[in-house]
């Protein structure tokens, strides 16, 4: 009588991790089947909200399913944030993700998501500059006007933000450090509602990405005194760079980009990143970003990732200077 054959527990183990892996490519390959959801972690009218819907159209186009655009805002995108690093990894759930996705882990005592471990990052889309932008109420008509106006005036003037750590609130708090003035901080549920305010006169500053701020520049309804970046803005270049206006080496910008879950199969992610930068190059997309104060991008998910890591080293450095302690409110 012949003794019963035994497998191997590692042919076993094997066989096991190629079936895996093939059913893992077949998903991949006839991926998506149906709709994706891009979830934007701010409410609507914001920078985020308006990448998001610019790029969404023909991203599309390109994956052949709809991409829908779904707010989820609050804790400074950290609902949004989490609700997606929670998301099963298949491609399904997307996350336009924003530069305070690496703050938040610097200003929140218990962060509910890791921005290394996870996310997927797919690609960084868009670099956008902020604006100091002020009510026309106020006196002043050019940024040195405005210094010297505010640091006659310590502690009076208000300033508005979307959300406590983000990334205009920061910026923000570096000019005034740099600038040796004193501004109250009024925090918003969103960058919309505060900018709202600021055109009501409720708030008389604010540092604002330029995609939300320019329509409400050129209707003349708020003031622009400086850009953040290095260079002048291409669609307002009368408007000096605040480095060059009074407060010599200040820069900062914002970015905004695509990211999945962790453990997402590289396959879709390969074919998220192939839809993406298809979507950026397009010249309708990148026209359009131009027009509203934003440059397209398109890196790579691994040049993306080492963005990330490089933002949560800066913001920790800038948290710690500005004396922001975690979940001030």
């Amino acid at each position: 009588m012949k003794a019963a054959s035994r497998t191997n527990p590692l042919v076993l183990f094997a066989l096991t991790a190629c079936l895996i892996g093939a059913s893992t490519a077949a998903h991949a390959q006839g991926y998506p089947t149906r709709p994706v959801r891009l979830i934007v972690p701010t409410a609507p009218g914001g920078g985020t909200d308006i990448s998001a819907r610019l790029i969404a159209p023909k991203l599309s186009e390109f994956l052949g399913q709809q991409v829908i655009v779904e707010n989820r805002a609050g804790g400074n995108t950290a609902v949004g944030n989490e609700f997606v690093a929670r998301s099963a990894p298949d491609g399904y759930t997307l996350l336009m993700g924003i530069s305070s996705i690496t703050i938040n882990l610097h200003t929140q005592s218990k962060p509910p998501y890791d921005a290394i471990k996870d996310f997927a990052p797919i690609t960084q889309a868009v670099i956008v500059p902020l604006v100091l932008t002020s009510h026309p109420s106020l006196p002043p008509r050019n940024l040195k006007e405005l210094i010297a106006f505010t640091r006659a005036r310590p502690g009076q003037l208000n300033y508005g933000t979307g959300s406590v750590g983000s990334n205009p609130h920061l910026a923000m708090e570096l000019f005034l450090t740099m600038a040796k003035l004193k501004v109250t901080h009024v925090p918003y549920r969103g960058i919309g509602p505060a900018m709202i305010d600021l055109v009501a006169g409720q708030v008389q500053l604010m540092m604002a990405n330029i995609l939300a701020a320019l329509p409400h520049m050129r209707n003349g309804r708020i003031l622009a005194h400086g850009v953040s970046s290095a260079k002048r803005s291409a669609v307002i270049t009368e408007v000096p760079t605040i480095a060059e206006a009074g407060v010599p080496g200040y820069e900062v910008v914002q970015w905004f980009g695509i990211l999945a879950p962790a453990a997402t199969p590289r396959e879709i992610v390969a074919r998220l990143h192939s839809a993406a930068i298809r979507a950026l190059q397009d010249p309708q997309v990148k026209q359009r970003f131009l027009a509203d104060g934003g440059e397209t991008v398109g890196n790579n998910p691994e040049e993306f990732a080492a963005i990330i890591r490089s933002d949560l080293a800066k913001w920790g450095k800038l948290v710690k200077a500005a004396g922001i302690q975690p979940d001030q409110r």
